[in-house]
Parts: C-alpha cells; sequence; structure tokens
C-alpha cells in the first residue's frame, strides 16, 4: 500500500508492507487522518522527543534514522479484524480510535512509533478495544477532530475551570482554538483569547471567544481588577486587614466564623483560569508576570526547548501550575459525541485537505498561521 514515510525529517510517499491486524486489533481504510502540531515537532525534533520520553521509562518513540508512518488523529471504515476478534460491528462501518496498539506485547503509541504505523496512510490497525463507532450524521472531515479534541476537553477538565470563572487563552493554533470551543461548551461565560495572528483571532472569535487581544496591542489580563480579581499584593493585604477588623467588631468569636466563609470559599479571592496553547520558550514566565495573583495555569502546548522562569514570582502570586497531556478513554468518547451532537463546532478550523502527494507541502504551508489551522489528509485524493 501507499504511504507518507518520515525519515531524517524527510516526508515522501511509499510503498509499504500491507499492515495485518492480530488478536483483538482491527485494519481500517483510512478515510481522513489531520495533521497535528506534534507531526510537526517529530518530524523537526524526533531525537529530543525520544530522549524525553525515554526519561519517563518509554524507549520505542521514533528517532530521526527511523522510518515511520505519521498520523495519530483520524477516521477509518472497517475493513477486516485480526483472528480471534469479536466482530463488534459490520465491515463498512466507520470509526475512530485511540492511538494506542500493542506489538511484541507492549503499547506503543500510533503514528510515533516504528512499531504502530500511522494513519498517513491507505491502511492502518487499531486496538478494537479502543476504537468507537461513528454516530450517523457525522462527516469524515468533522469525526477526523475527535483525537485533537479531546486534547482540548482534557486540558478545560484537568483545569477546574467553572461556569463563572475567567477563562484565559494565550495562542490560538488548533490546540488552542478547541480548548476555546470546549470551554463554549462546558458553558464557560467569559472567554479571552490572546493571539498575534488576525486570522487566528477570527478563529477565536468562531469558536467561542467573547473577548479576542492582539497581544501587540493589550494585553489579556486588562480589566481583570474591576472584575473583581486581585492583581498585585496590596490588594490582598487590604484584604485581610479588612477582613480581620470586621470579624473583630462582631460580638462573636471570630474563629467559628472565619472557618464558616471559607467553607463558603469566601476568603479565597478570585482566580481567572489560563491556558498556555503556545509551547514556545519564555511564555510561561511571561504568563507567571501578568497573570493575577492565585491564577491557575494549564500547559498545553508542547515546548521542545528548555524554558525558564523565576521561581518566586510564581510563589509570590501563588500560581497553580498545571501540566496536561493526552486524554482519557471516556473524554475521547465524549468529544467525538459533542462534535456529532452539535455542542462542538470544529467546521472553522478545518482549512484544507491534501492526499498522500500533498503532505510534505502541507507541512510547510502549517508554519504560516494566516494560511492554515488544520489540514486533512485524504490517502484516496490525487
Amino acid at each position: 500500500m501507499k504511504a507518507v514515510v518520515c525519515h531524517h525529517g524527510q516526508l515522501n510517499v511509499q510503498e509499504v508492507a500491507e499492515p495485518e491486524p492480530g488478536k483483538g486489533q482491527m485494519l481500517l481504510n483510512v478515510l481522513r487522518c489531520g495533521i497535528c502540531g506534534s507531526d510537526l515537532h517529530a518530524r523537526d525534533h524526533a531525537d529530543e522527543l525520544a530522549d524525553a520520553t525515554q526519561r519517563v521509562g518509554y524507549d520505542k518513540i521514533m528517532r530521526s534514522q527511523d522510518q515511520v508512518v505519521l498520523g495519530h488523529e483520524f477516521v477509518g471504515e472497517i475493513a477486516d479484524y485480526g483472528p480471534k476478534t469479536h466482530r463488534r460491528w459490520k465491515a463498512g462501518e466507520r470509526v475512530v480510535a485511540m492511538p494506542l496498539m500493542r506489538a511484541g506485547g507492549e503499547a506503543h503509541p500510533t503514528g510515533l512509533s516504528t512499531c504502530a504505523p500511522g494513519a498517513y496512510a491507505e491502511r492502518m490497525v487499531v486496538e478494537q478495544s479502543l476504537t468507537f463507532r461513528v454516530p450517523n450524521g457525522i462527516s469524515d472531515d468533522h469525526a477526523a477532530l475527535t483525537e485533537p479534541m479531546a486534547v482540548s476537553l482534557h486540558a478545560v477538565n484537568r483545569s477546574g475551570v467553572g461556569r463563572r470563572d475567567t477563562a484565559i487563552v494565550i495562542g490560538c493554533g488548533p490546540i488552542g482554538l478547541g480548548v476555546i470551543a470546549m470551554l463554549k461548551a462546558k458553558g464557560v461565560r467569559h472567554i479571552v483569547a490572546s493571539d498575534y495572528s488576525p486570522t487566528r483571532r477570527k478563529l477565536a472569535r468562531a469558536m467561542g471567544a467573547h473577548v479576542v487581544v492582539d497581544p501587540s496591542e493589550g494585553s489579556p489580563y486588562e480589566g481583570l481588577a474591576k472584575r473583581g480579581f486581585v492583581v498585585n499584593a496590596p490588594q490582598l493585604f487590604d484584604m485581610a486587614l479588612d477582613g480581620m477588623s470586621m470579624l473583630r467588631l462582631t460580638p462573636f468569636p471570630w474563629e467559628p466564623l472565619w472557618r464558616a466563609v471559607e467553607v463558603a470559599g469566601v476568603t479565597e479571592p478570585k482566580r481567572p483560569v489560563i491556558f498556555e496553547c503556545v509551547g514556545v520558550p519564555g511564555v510561561i514566565n511571561s504568563i507567571i508576570d501578568e497573570a493575577p495573583l492565585r491564577s491557575c495555569v494549564v500547559v498545553v502546548g508542547v515546548c521542545m526547548k528548555t524554558d525558564n522562569f523565576v521561581p518566586v514570582n510564581a510563589i509570590n502570586k501563588e500560581i497553580d501550575l498545571r501540566f496536561v497531556l493526552g486524554y482519557m478513554p471516556i473524554e475521547f468518547r465524549d468529544a467525538l459525541h459533542m462534535i456529532a451532537e452539535g455542542k462542538v463546532n470544529v467546521e472553522p478550523l478545518i482549512t484544507g485537505t491534501v492526499g498522500l502527494s500533498g503532505v510534505d507541502d502541507a507541512f510547510t504551508a502549517l508554519r504560516d498561521p494566516e494560511q492554515h489551522a488544520k489540514i486533512l489528509i485524504d490517502p484516496r485524493k490525487a
């Protein structure tokens, strides 16, 4: 079959061996596959990526000298089942699947290892247990975005953001736009998006952002003091002094009163939830410098280089810093059904479709934020 093979940073269409499903696996005809930012990273920084995953105990991530078929955001139709595998659905039905596959007795990330070839190909193998049937009415294009939307849903879930909170999204590439869409679907009432690109700011508005900021002209944190956030230490000192002065004036012991208002959440200042979706050195530090006190910062962007920030600045503000990766199976399923039910509109994200022979040019095009957001691969397209 034909597939796009990545080798030493080059992408070429080649004839490769037909994949064969094993026990518990299915063979799919690939209908669409999204080009992910992780694929761009893998092409240019494969060795750094491999070194990083080796430090957490996995040593089968692709290296630059390997020949790897990328692709982990996909939808396909069932072509066949492996031996001793329950035939849950009929041949020809459309499915999506989480990108993990067993080979040689180990689990491997699909599209990022020689052990688990991905969906930049005519056919691929998936685990039946991680497969979900595509609901009727959802297009191939939209179904292919289940995986990146699951990433965004996981980031929003991990943040603990509530409907009444203010969410600030720094960086409006595909994942940032996905986070905005999921925040909107969760009912968050005030979503601020920030990006230098006019095209991405327009997309952020289309995905559900209430306020869109060009950081060269303004700050995404502007106006937060008026919305009740603590933006400097003197405000926090005044809150402590004023609060204790009022409690001391009551004829009752102040300790039980404090504990009662603490349970009600009154003693906690409002905090925004900030999503870092850029993945460039210096962004985390700039967020810590500019964010209000007690902010929750969720790092979604994948930075492949060494980064620095001054811990005391985060300490003085009691910044809550969280890092997120991937998703849980229930989030993958939920993302698919949120797309199918119209709770999340992914159409604005899709800006192009190419065949296998157009993948190399698509990687180049994706480096220009004014040109594209998400490019899909259709292996049947010329």
